[in-house]
């Protein structure tokens, strides 16, 4: 009789938590406490939770600016996001809280900080000089909205552009409204019957700064005399304003307008334009105006001292060019070049070489800000060619379909992917360096090497090196290139179970050690690839097609006896939308009676030689084939022991083992057969529905009993003879196999060469649709189980049990083993985990005269929920990885790989005897369980949520020992200690609110994690106290000291006779003593947390205190500079009533009171 332990696991929780998520531990007689043998020396002070960075391409820009003296470009996005760029590695996010749109932003150039417009009518000063910016001020205007802002170079005052035609302005150092207004009816002429409409364009004059600029959208432009008031000229056209800009010698200025021209105008000429051109419309021969064209967005005019000015435009094509894309229009003196653009243009920016708006620009690069790219032009170069972009902003080349991450991998790989990858590169970029290269690398001491993995949607994977907080794309790999493309749409095939995205990556495995990869793709296909530094040709691609049925008999009068052919329901719409069209004819498919698909892959293998370029080549490719009208059931979990040579994959169907060495299908069952015939945990489906009734696609059987009618077919017999025919293949009694299947050696006895492919066809008792996918380790795929498909009934969902874990491993199998051997652990979506013994007989020096066995040992154990993750941890509570061989290059020659073999440690045999000597971690959707083994007994277990389920979750290690992470659906990350599955952290962090997020989430070593944020982005997140401690040094600074300029020198003869700039002191016409306080309903300050009690949590030790302290006096000071102020007006006014008072009595001392 089982004796029954309470232990304390929860080590200092309350009863509270541990009513929340409970914990026990049972145990054996015999079997030692784990407590007493396994030494935790995690805590929960190992763990805090904090973003750490964020890569990719800014999602759904809008705005953007440029400081041309730190060098620095800031990107503002329509989720109120902020990002900052520098040199290559320098990059920075920060967000603002209320989420509005940022519709414009404006550098203080070399000060450090930045001013940001929002949507919803507030305006912050943002402080970039330290490593994590946050706002210092905000203001929230109430009852104008804002449309434009402009702030001078070196001015303090920034002029802010309302809906109402409104010009405010705003002191940016203590962000207070100034009582000087220009009113838009002050502005226009008084003629004027009709509102202008918003502000869209504020600038000073370059060479006169009292004189500004403001364009109307209806068409006019005021020249706006600050000091007096009014306005000087006024320039009226009837197209609507878009954008404006200066000459720099502030004598003329350029409008671009809705009808795709450009207007000049001489400042003193306001009667009509000196010039009009529509660079894109077709000039009428008959003198008459050009035809009309697209608006032109924006338009800037930068001159030059040796040549002509440059022109630069966006938009202004004509109406006639539809569906042609974005382009950015570069004019130069008589040349025109029109520069197409992937994307519609969001804003641009021409980079030149002086800050100053009144001396030759010197122009040298234009950045455009795409809807989702970044580009950089050179003007220097004939050609216009773009710069190499150093950030990596193309995770989202094509949408990402899944994401793993690994830290801590062996060194040499990111140098050996680099070295293949760096001959991937594009060719024609421009030979100078990258512009935007401000900013300074973090000090961090965190120097181990970290890879991220992504598979994308046209089936190509990236490598990027991860490592110190930075981002950079290794290699890249096109997956698609192993089979046939349709040219046409009417070339199709027509067996694709996608209507999009037919090579789209559904999981993928990755062996850091043997640099082993295996991929499986929408398509039901899986490609095992191999990495070599050498460059082959391979004639024919190595194909193998696994053929999985769905089986149907009788629930109430079974056939006794002989063969027969299954009975196959008619599939659902969406399964075979093509059944009459004819079969593809480059594969080897076949027609049933009804005229159903059969023996046909959803993609067709190239036929041509495939020239494979150093990297990762191809080894072979296993395709799942249509069964009698039925679409294979695409692949949910994944594994691959490159030790034996074998890759694992299941579906829906079962599970099939390959050989990928010998080429050679060895295994294929159904998830029914790997259960023992007395396993309580069994599951055979049940159906209260007529045998024979289509249920939406999906194959209903018979009530569970055990003739050979209802078992899955195997390719494995006592003799292992095998045949081709779907019809004639032969069953097997329960009594001949007794779920051992024999041993054979890994030739092909069972394969069929039909037009040079492999072709491998099982028939299989459960075809369901498709389910979570999650193999151990390496590959997981975190999208939903069915198990919470609404459409799917109970009755339906327990007939569907699916594989969706993996994990090779070397342990016991049985309870009586007394030394480790090859096993396979397989987990179920129902949450059953079971052993598959492999039987590994020698029978030489070289793997393919190995014999493999394969035993199926029945339940190990049953969780809730869908099993997420495996693992196997030693006695002293060390993870025991896989086995897998060092890497060899697979086309070097036959001395080298000796070599590597030679230098290759023996794996050692196991010493392990004895109780218990090593324990299975298993985590399911909902609980966590530790099974000591080999007395197969639960000794740990946690329930990790009873109102949400689990998404992702890894076993990982964490400082010097190993533990599991957990993400929920409900947001919160947790963090489990191994063995004793002690909860260390439980954060609310993310509420699931995209299935993306589901996907993607993966945790790594160290204490690192990441998921896709947006489509574009990558958030890193790290879950590590030792990293968080560390991050403000890690991270990258975007202030540097930098000399300001010199300013132009103005000449001697135009110091003489003028001409030069004129300066204006803003002060004294915008201050409080001559402009007055603005209203105060106007807007509202806010102060932000990075200013003064921001800092005062912020800032600590003697230089945090010496800084409060300044800052401190520098208030001070100014309020005391103010109070003064005040003090004299009022002595003023007090000394001009007593001579006013003294005059009159002057006056009036002598008269009478009736002379009064």
């Amino acid at each position: 009789m089982k004796k029954f332990n309470i232990r304390k696991v929860l080590d200092g929780l309350t009863a509270a938590s541990s009513s929340s998520s409970s914990s026990s531990a049972t145990a054996q007689p015999g079997t030692p406490r784990e407590n007493d043998v396994v030494q935790e020396t995690l805590q929960s002070e190992h763990f805090q939770l904090c973003k750490t960075v964020r890569h990719g391409f800014p999602y759904q820009p809008s705005s953007m600016a440029f400081d041309p003296v730190q060098k620095i470009l800031a990107v503002g996005t329509q989720t109120g996001a902020l990002r900052l760029f520098g040199r290559a590695g320098v990059e920075c996010y920060c967000q603002h809280e209320s989420g509005a749109a940022v519709i414009q932003l404006q550098f203080l150039i070399n000060e450090g900080a930045l001013v940001s417009a929002l949507a919803d009518d507030s305006i912050h000063l943002w402080n970039l000089r330290q490593k994590i910016p946050a706002i210092l001020h905000s203001l929230k205007f109430n009852r104008e909205r804002i449309t434009y802002c402009h702030l001078p170079f070196q001015s303090k005052w920034l002029y802010i552009g309302s809906e109402r035609g409104n010009i405010h302005i705003v002191n940016v150092e203590s962000f207070t409204l100034s009582g000087y207004v220009i009113m838009w009816n002050k502005a226009i002429e008084l003629s004027t019957k009709t509102h202008p409409g918003p502000v869209v364009h504020i600038s000073d004059n370059p060479m006169d700064e009292g004189k500004l600029l403001i364009g109307f959208e209806c068409g006019v432009v005021v020249l706006w005399d600050l000091k007096s008031k009014k306005a000087d000229y006024r320039y009226n056209y009837d197209e609507a304003i878009h954008s404006v800009a200066w000459h720099h010698e502030g004598k003329q200025f350029v409008c671009s307008h809705s009808d795709g021209s450009l207007t000049t105008w001489n400042i003193r000429a306001p009667a009509k334009p000196a010039q009009i051109i529509t660079p894109h419309g077709k000039q009428p021969k008959d003198g008459k105006k050009p035809e009309p064209c697209k608006p032109i967005l924006k338009v800037e005019y930068k001159t030059t001292r040796a040549g002509d000015p440059f022109m630069v435009l966006s938009g202004g094509l004509s109406y006639d060019t539809v569906g042609r894309r974005a382009c950015l229009t570069v004019m130069h003196g008589k040349s025109t070049a029109v520069l197409e653009m992937d994307y519609p243009i969001v804003d641009f920016l021409t980079l030149c070489e002086t800050p100053y708006p009144n001396d030759f620009q010197e122009p040298y690069a234009v950045v455009v800000l795409l809807e989702k790219d970044l580009v950089v032009i050179d003007l220097g170069q004939i050609g216009y060619p773009i710069f190499e972009s150093p950030y990596p902003l193309s995770i989202h080349e094509s949408p990402v379909t899944c994401c793993e991450y690994f830290a801590d991998c062996p060194s040499e790989l990111i140098p050996a992917l680099y070295s293949v990858g760096s001959r991937q590169k594009r060719q024609g970029y421009s030979k100078k360096e990258w512009p935007i290269s401000g900013g300074n690398w973090g000090q961090g001491t965190q120097t181990y090497p970290e890879i991220i993995i992504t598979g994308h949607a046209d089936g190509s994977i990236k490598f990027w090196d991860a490592s110190a907080l930075m981002l950079q794309v290794l290699y890249k790999l096109k997956t698609a290139k192993v089979f046939e493309r349709a040219r046409g749409k009417e070339e199709k095939p027509s067996t694709d179970i996608v209507d999009e995205d037919p090579f789209a990556i559904q999981t993928l495995f990755w062996c850091p050690e043997s640099r082993m990869l295996c991929v499986a793709g929408v398509s039901a296909h899986v490609i095992i690839y191999r990495f070599s530094k050498q460059e082959v040709t391979t004639e024919v691609v190595q194909l193998l097609e696994v053929r999985m049925q769905c089986e149907f008999s009788e629930v109430d009068s079974p056939d006794p006896g002989g063969e027969q052919t299954p009975t196959l329901p008619t599939p659902a719409a969406p399964s075979s939308p093509q059944e009459a069209e004819p079969l593809n004819q480059l594969t080897a498919g076949v027609n049933s009676s009804e005229g159903a698909r059969d023996n046909i892959p959803c993609l067709q293998v190239r036929s041509s030689p495939l020239k494979q370029s150093p990297g990762y080549q191809v080894e072979l490719v296993v395709q799942l084939v249509w069964v009698s009208g039925e679409p294979p059931q695409q692949i949910t979990s994944l594994a691959v022991n490159s030790s034996l040579g074998l890759v694992v994959f299941g579906n829906s169907n079962g599970l099939a083992v390959v050989d990928y060495v010998q080429k050679t299908l060895l295994l294929n069952l159904g998830t029914s057969e790997l259960y023992s015939p007395s396993d309580p945990c069994q599951r055979q489906p049940r159906s209260p529905r007529k045998p024979r009734q289509p249920s939406g696609g999906f194959c209903d059987s018979n009530d569970g009993s055990n003739n050979s009618e209802d078992r899955c077919k195997s390719p494995t017999s006592a003799k292992m003879s095998r045949k081709i025919s779907s019809s004639g293949e032969q069953k097997l009694d329960l009594e001949d196999r007794s779920h051992r299947w024999s041993p054979r050696l890994c030739k092909r006895p069972f394969d069929s060469m039909k037009n040079g492919k492999l072709v491998a066809r099982m028939t299989l008792k459960l075809n369901v649709h498709r389910t979570k996918s999650d193999p151990q380790r390496y590959g997981k795929d975190n999208a939903f189980t069915r198990s919470r498909s609404s459409s799917v009934t109970s009755i339906d969902r327990e007939s569907r049990e699916a594989i969706s874990s993996f994990y090779f491993c070397e342990s016991f199998p049985r309870k009586s083993d007394s030394l480790a051997s090859p096993c396979l652990l397989v987990g179920t979506t129902q949450g059953s985990v079971m052993m598959v013994a492999l039987g590994l007989q020698p029978g030489g020096d070289q793997k393919p005269q190995q014999t493999l066995s394969f035993a199926s040992c029945g339940t190990l154990v049953q969780l809730k929920g869908g099993i997420l993750t495996m693992a196997l941890l030693d006695a002293a509570g060390t993870l025991l990885p896989p086995s897998c061989e060092a890497w060899y290059d697979p086309n070097a020659s036959d001395e080298e790989k000796e070599k590597v073999r030679r230098r290759r440690p023996a794996t050692p045999p196991s010493s392990q005897e004895g109780q218990d000597s090593q324990f299975a971690v298993l985590c399911s959707e909902k609980q966590a369980k530790v099974v000591a083994m080999t007395s197969q007994t639960i000794i740990y277990k946690h329930n990790i949520t009873e109102t949400s389920f689990v998404l992702r979750a890894d076993v990982v290690q964490m400082a010097g020992t190993y533990c599991i992470a957990c993400f929920c659906a409900n947001g919160h990350i947790m963090s489990l200690s191994l063995p004793s599955l002690r909860p260390l952290l439980d954060i609310n962090y993310l509420p699931l609110t995209d299935m993306r997020i589901a996907r993607t989430f993966c945790f790594s070593n160290l204490g690192q994690a990441l998921y896709l944020t947006s489509p574009t982005e990558i958030q890193r997140i790290t879950y590590s106290q030792e990293t968080c401690d560390n991050l403000q040094e890690m991270l990258s600074e975007l202030f540097t000291p930098v000399e300001t300029p010199e300013a132009p020198n103005r000449g001697f003869f135009k110091g003489l006779f003028g001409g030069g700039a004129q300066s204006l002191d803003r002060e004294d016409l915008f201050g409080e003593t001559a402009a007055g306080k603005a209203s105060r309903s106007l807007a509202q300050h806010i102060p932000g947390p990075g200013s003064m009690e921001g800092m005062k949590g912020a800032a600590s030790g003697v230089v945090g205190d010496l800084a409060r302290a300044r800052v401190a006096l520098d208030e001070r000071g100014q309020k005391l500079g103010e109070l003064e102020e005040r003090t004299a007006a009022m002595m003023a006014s007090a000394e001009s009533f007593s001579k006013h008072a003294h005059n009159m009595m002057v006056k009036y001392k002598d008269k009478k009171w009736y002379q009064l």
